[in-house]
């Protein structure tokens, strides 16, 4: 086991120092050559040292280097050194985080970085939150929050009775709503296509003044920071109007959440803490390992409700157990890496990491657009959509920039219009980095 750990260690400081020399994407042989991993299951037990080295030598050329310094895609960022450090030690941990009994470190950790964020991003006092995988999971969280709070005003207990012969529920969202907002509803049983959808601006952001009559049987869902844009809602107006009508509110901030906690950005939000419930992923902008979502509610007691079980063999005896708030029972105490992150930024840090991947997105649509191409979005984040024409040739742009290998970029459809998607999020981008992406994109579509 030593000697296996050394050589997994020196193997993964081997990758990240070479990722700066690579390209982003790997090439068709690199693709290739993961036909080693495959075959047929070995009949007999093979030595660990050799499976660590197949895994390495097929396995990480192969991989996207999303962990570098020029991945600009999916708003995703890389991992912090003490994010990844703990994550490494957490790993030998190896600790279940579903109580306090099964992890003590794991289920303190969860509390102290729990209460940190609360702080960090201005949520109300006594928020109650949890660990989950994800944006999805923490909109399902959420959601299934408000879906208690909503049904048990009306008199249902719908953890114990189920929808069946429940009230309806309106949920009321923006035209821009995430999939992974749509998908968790799906998943509540609230229904993708029952939604009533308010019209947005040029940005992506609801507009007040098209938000329908709302009642107490509502779940109003709102957004910070659109995936294409970066734009958030507008908050105080529209949560104004949800606590008149006696509205649930709930706010998908998958990574726009995280500019409450930067000076510089906290405009971009102003109000979000309002709302009754929250969702983000620490593994965008905290720059933690993936597998990392949040969920918040202003009423600890309503998250608990859906998500307590109780057996003769569950310990549960502290006064916050951690699976008593989140979907899942057993899993891995996510909260060693954030806790982390933030002990190593600190709140400066924080707002200081936000703050550089919204000054490097503005730099990176003054260089696009002197060079001739039309920036789709105002940059109140850190996203930036470029057009290079009409859509064929912006697609054309857009693969011809990933194939080159020095940075990468995904495609988006803007209200009709195709773009490449930059998204800033990593830790690691440099201004060099910035101007060395322009720099080739600009030479992919000037050929």
């Amino acid at each position: 086991m030593h000697d296996l750990l050394l050589d997994a260690a020196s193997r993964a400081i081997r990758y990240l120092e070479g990722l700066d020399g690579r390209p982003v994407s790997p090439t068709a042989a690199d693709i290739a050559g993961m036909s080693s991993l495959a075959g047929s299951l070995a009949d007999d037990p093979t030595d660990p040292g050799e499976v660590l080295a197949l895994l390495d030598t097929a396995g990480s050329p192969a991989t996207i280097a999303c962990a570098g310094r020029r991945y600009f895609g999916f708003v995703t960022g890389g991992s912090l050194p003490a994010a990844l450090a703990a994550n490494w030690l957490a790993g030998a941990w190896d600790q279940n985080a579903a109580m306090r009994v099964s992890s003590p470190v794991g289920a303190k950790l969860e509390e102290i970085a729990l209460g940190w964020m609360v702080d960090l991003l201005g949520l109300p006092a006594g928020t109650g939150a949890g660990f989950v995988t994800g944006a999805t999971m923490a909109n399902f969280a959420g959601l299934a929050a408000a879906r208690h709070r909503v049904l048990a005003a009306a008199g249902c207990d719908v953890e114990a009775d189920g929808l069946i012969g429940a009230p309806p529920i309106r949920i009321v969202v923006g035209d821009e709503a995430h999939a992974s907002l749509l998908k968790a509803l799906g998943m509540l049983g609230l229904g993708r296509s029952r939604v009533e959808r308010v019209a947005v601006d040029g940005q992506g952001r609801m507009l007040p003044d098209a938000l329908p009559p709302l009642d107490d049987r509502t779940i109003l869902c709102l957004q910070a920071g659109n995936v294409n844009t970066g734009a958030s809602d507008p908050f105080l107006p529209l949560i104004e109007a949800a606590r008149r009508a006696g509205a649930w509110v709930h706010v998908d901030g998958a990574f726009g959440l995280w500019a409450a906690a930067s000076p510089a950005q906290a405009d971009q939000v102003e109000g979000v803490g309002a709302a009754d419930s929250w969702a983000t992923d620490a593994h965008k902008w905290l720059n933690v390992p993936y597998d990392s979502g949040l969920v918040f509610v202003r009423n600890p007691a309503d998250l608990e409700a859906p998500f307590s079980a109780e057996a003769s063999y569950l310990i549960q005896e502290a006064p916050r157990e951690p699976m008593r708030f989140t979907p899942e029972s057993s899993r891995r105490a996510r909260g060693v890496e954030v806790w982390a992150a933030l002990a190593s930024l600190g709140r400066r840090g924080v707002a200081d990491l936000v703050a550089g991947c919204c000054r490097h997105a503005r730099r990176f649509a003054e260089g696009l657009s002197d060079a001739g191409y039309e920036i789709l979005n105002q940059i109140a984040l850190n996203q930036v959509l470029v057009a290079f024409g009409d859509d064929a040739r912006t697609d054309e742009v857009v693969a011809a920039v990933q194939a080159e290998g020095t940075c990468w970029a995904g495609w988006t459809t803007w209200q009709g219009r195709r773009a490449m998607r930059i998204s800033v999020s990593s830790w690691a981008t440099t201004d060099e980095d910035v101007e060395r992406s322009i720099e080739a994109i600009i030479g992919v579509a000037g050929t």
